[in-house]
């Protein structure tokens, strides 16, 4: 951990200054809870084509990183349509791939030295690459030895990765800070999860939510209703980190507190400076599970002085955040609410990784600085090849080419085991909110295919 405090530059709309350097990332989902495997399990299991869910970081590695050549390690190839239409037709860099298993992985990982990987093609072939650096959604125990034997460093460290997406340290941090914050309790098993319900009952609380220590799109929390017969069960993994938070849940009429939004802003963090460089607000379900993004949030034009307690807040969890030791991209997220005619802004967790909101705000800064944009995850009901996905948006004439005035990308394809699209991340970009969401309108419209909003 750092005592030095970084700068702190608020560069709202444009791009930061990203990292001159090369990279090795590992686009691998299974490590995002640290080693839980049962939260790993249920992750992969309700993420539409998850062992394509890595793919999303091409569209932007290059422009993280831009030395180059930079190097991703994925588990399936990326669609072929999406990638030619990424560099041909938006002229976006891309960096090199190579398909890596789990198994080999792991075997990477648990290797005792270098010397047992030596006759291992894999092995050498990332040695032997000019990246000096690796990286991937998060830094654990076996990202960190991998580098190691690679002989390669770290964006971040282990301590500042894993540290800084605990929501529990944050929510200390907070309470240091003198930030406002959730009506908290702690909770180590099932039974005292039930006390907890009945003291956010007493002061008011209809519903609560119970977190795990370390989580992400929605995996890792459960909210249920206070004051039920039969208390839902709360899975052994979410106390896999510690005890768990469990949390009154905000809702129009409870505690005289109406929700206004939930925006979230986005940082990059290099060697001296956190950047701030977009404000976004989330689009949630009901359940608070992440579904896309659009900037700017409605609210800052409604609240002016919303936009800068949103800027004074995500500073300081981006000091904190880099104190940790963390490095690169991430978002903090916030939920604003009214109570007594004033609005109030609450820090709801960090998300230290590159997140569904970092990949579109990257791509749409990096495309068109001074525009507004929105990102939807939609899923097919019926896959389709992906060639044939684009060639519909083109026929609804919304597809973003280079030069366009605004259109839709399609950055992210996730697909089945026959390489036809499931789910695609899509970002529309415009002048004005209100464009993109008339675009992303007609191309559905117009679409022969029947689809849905989904989950990230």
């Amino acid at each position: 951990m750092s005592s030095a405090n970084p700068n702190v530059t608020v560069r709202h709309g444009q791009p930061p200054p990203s990292w001159a350097r090369r990279a090795l990332f590992f686009s691998n989902i299974h490590s995002i809870f640290y080693g839980n495997a049962d939260q790993t399990r249920q992750l992969m299991n309700e993420i539409t084509g998850s062992h394509s869910y890595g793919g999303r970081v091409m569209s932007i590695l290059d422009l993280l990183f831009h030395e180059r050549p930079n190097l991703m390690l994925l588990e399936v190839s990326p669609e072929p349509s999406l990638v030619k239409y990424l560099a041909d037709e938006i002229g976006l860099p891309l960096p090199e791939y190579k398909i890596i298993e789990l198994s080999d992985y792991e075997r990477l990982a648990s290797a005792k030295d270098a010397k047992a990987l030596t006759q291992t093609r894999l092995f050498q072939k990332l040695r032997e690459h000019p990246a000096e650096w690796v990286d991937g959604f998060i830094t654990d125990t076996k990202l960190v030895k991998i580098a190691e034997l690679l002989g390669k460093q770290t964006i971040s460290t282990l301590d500042g990765s894993k540290n800084g997406n605990n929501k529990y340290l944050l929510y200390r941090h907070q309470v240091e800070q003198q930030l406002p914050v959730f009506d908290t309790l702690l909770a180590s098993n099932q039974e005292e999860v039930g006390a907890c319900l009945d003291n956010l009952r007493a002061i008011g609380y209809r519903k609560a939510v119970v977190k795990a220590q370390i989580g992400a799109s929605g995996y890792g929390m459960i909210v249920m209703a206070i004051g039920e017969l039969e208390m839902p069960a709360v899975p052994e993994f979410l106390f896999f980190e510690g005890p768990c938070m469990v949390q009154g849940w905000i809702e129009d009429g409870v505690l005289g507190m109406r929700k206004l939004a939930s925006p979230s802003v986005q940082l990059f963090l290099n060697a001296d400076t956190v950047f701030l460089f977009d404000m976004t607000e989330q689009i949630l379900s009901e359940e608070s599970v992440h579904q896309g993004n659009m900037s700017p949030p409605p609210v800052v034009q409604q609240f002016p002085e919303v936009e800068r307690e949103l800027w004074r807040q995500a500073g300081i969890a981006g000091t904190w955040l880099h104190r940790q030791g963390f490095r690169g991209t991430c978002s903090v997220d916030f939920l604003i609410v009214e109570r007594g005619g004033r609005s109030e802004t609450i820090l709801c967790e960090i998300n230290a990784r590159v997140t569904g909101a970092t990949y579109p705000a990257f791509l749409a800064r990096h495309l068109k600085p001074e525009g507004d944009w929105l990102m939807r995850n939609i899923a097919f009901r019926k896959p389709l090849a992906g060639v044939d996905l684009i060639a519909l948006i083109e026929r609804a004439g919304v597809l973003y080419r280079t030069g366009s005035a605004a259109g839709i990308i399609p950055f992210n394809f996730n697909t089945d085991q026959e390489g036809r699209v499931l789910k695609g991340q899509f970002v529309c970009i415009a002048d004005q909110i209100d464009e993109c969401t008339v675009l992303l309108n007609r191309a559905w419209s117009e679409l022969p295919v029947e689809w849905g909003y989904d989950r990230d």
